[in-house]
């Protein structure tokens, strides 16, 4: 399993858990993100989330098989803190793969997901001050971390997932790139995975995450795929290099097992990823070099 940032430690540690008791590949990412989507400290998904311009926390997320290719996700979802968990849904109770907006509501309300606030009384109050200062720029800047996460079972199966509330003070029903497949992540169980943390519009135009498997596919390493497709998106919009607000990050796994990770820029968070093998081994935690 590799997850993306601090917090991909607690979701490799609730996924190891499920696969100790013989749990499927899906269960485990499911609910290793579910943690994720459940901490108030966790400022970027689920519970807690960043609110958009009219200060309602909007969330997206997806959930890839790479043995059928079978996707499901969700955008611009509100009132419902495990958005991973509904993307499932949508998967497997449905013939569609993308439901968003008050879609995606009526099917997870459908379904007896809870509706509940998602912000706290701490962070609306941390939003409301933020917008008097300066409306136009956007809130915690430098959090475009969403939750991603490549995982393979002793099967050799592969899957991916991703869950996000996006850039805060976004328009009303944006979509970043978490819940398109392809952008925000895609895997084949004949090649690997691959997961996109960062400005979501970047990966969107680049088709990011399929690219990075088609390099995988051609023979090239996850580290150096990562690579490639992050210098091929800064040769289309050099603009990004001298932007310090503008972050893209990519974590890849192939078949072999092997893992690599790339990223734009240095910011005050430092990128890294998570990285369990078996259920035994506690996860460690790797800093990847910027790019610029």
């Amino acid at each position: 399993m590799i997850a993306t940032w601090d917090y991909g430690v607690e979701l490799c540690v609730a996924a190891q858990l499920v696969f100790a008791k013989q749990g499927d590949l899906l269960d485990a990412l499911e609910k290793g993100v579910n943690v994720v989507e459940d901490d108030p400290a966790v400022h970027s998904v689920g519970y807690n989330g960043l609110p958009n311009d009219d200060g309602i926390v909007q969330l997206d997320a997806a959930i890839m098989d790479g043995r059928t290719h079978r996707a499901g996700a969700v955008g611009a979802l509100e009132r419902i803190k495990n958005p991973i968990s509904v993307a499932r849904k949508v998967m497997e109770r449905t013939t569609h793969v993308l439901l968003v907006g008050a879609g995606a509501n009526a099917f997870a309300k459908k379904l007896k997901f809870p509706e509940q606030e998602l912000l706290s009384a701490e962070v609306r109050t941390e939003w409301k001050q933020s917008r008097k200062t300066n409306k136009e720029s956007f809130w915690r800047d430098e959090h475009h971390d969403t939750v991603c996460a490549i995982g393979m079972d002793a099967k050799g199966d592969i899957a991916t997932v991703v869950s996000t509330s996006g850039l805060s003070n976004k328009l009303s029903g944006r979509l970043g790139d978490s819940p398109l497949i392809g952008a925000g992540s895609y895997c084949d169980n004949e090649i690997g995975g691959a997961a996109a943390t960062g400005i979501g519009e970047l990966a969107i135009r680049n088709a990011a995450s399929f690219a990075i498997v088609e390099r995988m596919r051609a023979g090239v390493d996850p580290t150096r795929a990562c690579q490639e497709i992050l210098e091929r998106i800064v040769k289309k919009s050099p603009e990004v290099k001298t932007d310090p607000k503008a972050q893209l990050a990519f974590i890849a796994m192939n078949k072999a097992g092997e893992v690599g990770a790339a990223v734009l820029r240095t910011q005050k968070k430092v990128f890294r990823y998570a990285l369990s093998r078996g259920t035994k081994t506690p996860p460690v935690l790797v800093d990847v070099k910027p790019m610029v």
